[in-house]
């Protein structure tokens, strides 16, 4: 994942900041507790693709 990309992406539900899970290759927004996929080193930043975080996960 590029550095400069994941300074400058943000949830696009609130606009909140984004933690990069490398390991589950996912971005995280704590605010709406979605994981965004990352496919192809390409983040997938629908809120269709994205799946519930648990409570005890964030």
């Amino acid at each position: 994942m590029d550095v400069r990309l994941l300074e400058i992406l943000v949830c696009p539900v609130c606009k909140g900041p984004l933690d990069y899970r490398k390991t589950a290759s996912e971005l995280v927004c704590k605010g709406c507790r979605l994981a965004y996929p990352i496919k192809d080193d390409i983040p997938v930043m629908l809120e269709d693709e994205a799946r519930q975080v648990p409570a005890e996960e964030v």
